[in-house]
C-alpha cells in the first residue's frame, strides 16, 4: 500500500485519531500574533485542514492547504466553498515545488516511516520551499520512536529532530509546548526554525 493509498483508508474507515476538529491551541496562538496577512503560507499534510481554514477566514488569502490524499482536501472545500480551488494541492510534498514565506506544521513529520532518509528528505524539502528568511513553525511530538514501523504518528525527541533540521535552519525556539491541548500535554514540542 503506498501513501495515498494509506491515508485515504484512513479517512474512509474515520481511522483518524489526531483530527481534533478545530485549529490546535499552539498553532492557533502563532496565527493570531501574525500581523502581515499577504504572507503566502503551505500547510502541507495538512488532513482536513483546521489551521488554514483559521487562516483563510481571518484574512490570509495566500493560504496553500496540501495532503497526497483527495479526502480531506474534499471535506476542506465541502466546509469552504469559497476558498481558491487551485491553492488546494493534492500532491506529494517531497516532489512539490513553490516559494513560501511560512510554512505550518502540524506534526506532519510524525507521519513518515523513521528512516534517516526520509527524515533527511523532510528537512531539505521544507527548505527548498521557503523563500529566503522564510520559516518553518509547528508542533513536533515528544513521545519515543518505537521500533514499529506501522504505529502512525512516528515519534522523536528534541535531540533527532535537531540533528535533521540544523543544517537548513536556524532556530529561533524549539521547546517544550506549555499551550498543547490537554490530551497532548507533555508530548508537544513547539518550534520556529528560520531558513539558513
Amino acid at each position: 500500500m503506498n501513501e495515498q493509498e494509506f491515508w485515504t483508508k484512513r479517512y474512509e474507515e474515520e481511522n483518524t485519531g489526531w483530527d481534533i476538529g478545530y485549529p490546535s491551541t499552539p498553532l492557533k496562538e502563532y496565527i493570531d500574533q501574525l500581523t502581515d496577512k499577504t504572507v503566502s503560507i503551505l500547510v502541507p499534510g495538512a488532513g482536513n485542514g483546521y489551521e488554514a481554514e483559521y487562516l483563510y477566514k481571518n484574512g490570509f488569502k495566500n493560504v496553500f492547504i496540501m495532503d497526497i490524499s483527495k479526502f480531506p482536501l474534499h471535506n476542506f472545500q465541502q466546509r469552504n466553498p469559497d476558498f481558491p480551488k487551485p491553492n488546494l494541492l493534492q500532491e506529494d510534498f517531497f516532489k512539490h515545488q513553490g516559494k513560501y514565506d511560512l510554512i505550518l506544521e502540524q506534526t506532519f513529520f510524525c507521519s513518515f516511516v523513521p528512516t534517516d532518509e526520509n527524515r533527511s528528505a523532510y528537512a531539505k524539502q521544507m527548505s527548498n520551499l521557503l523563500k529566503d528568511k522564510g520559516k518553518l513553525v509547528g508542533l513536533w511530538f515528544d513521545i519515543p520512536l518505537t521500533g514499529d514501523l506501522e504505529k502512525r504518528p512516528f515519534g522523536g525527541n528534541k535531540e533527532i529532530y535537531l540533528q535533521y533540521l540544523s543544517p537548513y535552519f536556524k532556530i529561533k525556539t524549539f521547546d517544550k509546548c506549555y499551550n498543547s491541548i490537554k490530551p497532548r500535554s507533555g508530548n508537544e514540542l513547539f518550534g520556529i526554525f528560520e531558513k539558513k
